[in-house]
């Protein structure tokens, strides 16, 4: 049964509809942490998701724990920067579904370094993979994206883009060029009918923090600069996506939301 039918079905019947039924959504590193958080909210409110990751196993995981979860995923192998795999992505998308409603754009990395010693191929794979590869991401999900009436694009960016920190300016940089660019395709988009927004995280306990949070040093001195005196969890990230990617948002665009524990205000 495909989604639109579905949800006619549903209302038919007088069922309660999820906040995205009948919409299919795409989440780039799907697989864990945020993402993994982000894909599990949007189909337990009943998009049909397209769990993307580098590493296969990681989004057949969360394909599969979805589905098992009464929820409807399916589960791709790709690099968002490399092109090939991104057409392949969209294609697939276009020939399984025929639409697309909603982009989250998850996928990313993080270098640190002394900006007195970054070497050209760190500049490069940060630049490629934050900016560029989103970039392109966006472009290829446009056509798809226009025929929807409820289609949102959503950059997870960080607060980084606005507070910075030693070793992390590549980071940062490439961080306010997404929040940038984001605001860009709004109002750029807004003509047919697509949002975009971005969420600014701060530190929140994934795979990617795991390394700087192992230390308790660091780990105190980023919890004192942060008012609510805690860390923040994938699930606390998703909850915005997926008001962003709701109705409820309908008339959000352009903005860049921080989800930081009040971080980016803070001491």
């Amino acid at each position: 049964m495909d989604a639109k039918l579905r949800s006619s079905e549903c209302r038919e019947n007088g069922i309660p509809l999820g906040r995205l039924d009948g919409r299919v959504a795409i989440v780039t590193g799907g697989g864990e942490g945020i993402g993994r958080a982000i894909s599990d909210i949007f189909a337990s409110e009943g998009a049909r998701t397209v769990v993307v990751d580098i590493d296969p196993a990681t989004a057949q995981d969360a394909a599969q724990s979805i589905n098992e979860a009464g929820g409807r995923a399916e589960a791709v192998e790709a690099d968002i920067a490399n092109q090939d795999d991104m057409s392949r992505l969209f294609a697939t998308v276009a020939d399984q579904f025929g639409q697309l409603d909603i982009l989250v754009n998850n996928a990313g990395i993080n270098v640190r370094g002394d900006m007195r010693h970054v070497e050209d191929e760190q500049i490069e794979r940060m630049l490629e993979t934050n900016v560029a590869a989103v970039m392109r991401c966006v472009r290829s999900a446009f056509l798809l994206l226009k025929d929807s009436e409820k289609a949102s694009i959503i950059n997870i960016s960080s607060i980084m883009a606005v507070r910075h920190m030693p070793h992390s300016g590549l980071y940062s940089t490439t961080k306010g060029a997404l929040s940038a660019y984001t605001r860009s395709i709004a109002v750029d988009f807004a003509r047919f009918g697509i949002r975009a927004n971005a969420i600014c995280p701060g530190y929140v306990e994934t795979a990617m923090t795991a390394q700087i949070l192992r230390m308790p040093k660091l780990r105190e001195a980023l919890e004192d600069r942060t008012p609510m005196r805690r860390l923040g969890h994938p699930h606390e990230i998703a909850s915005v996506a997926l008001f962003l990617a709701s109705d409820e948002a309908s008339y959000i665009t352009g903005a860049c939301i921080p989800v930081d524990g009040g971080m980016s205000i803070g001491l």
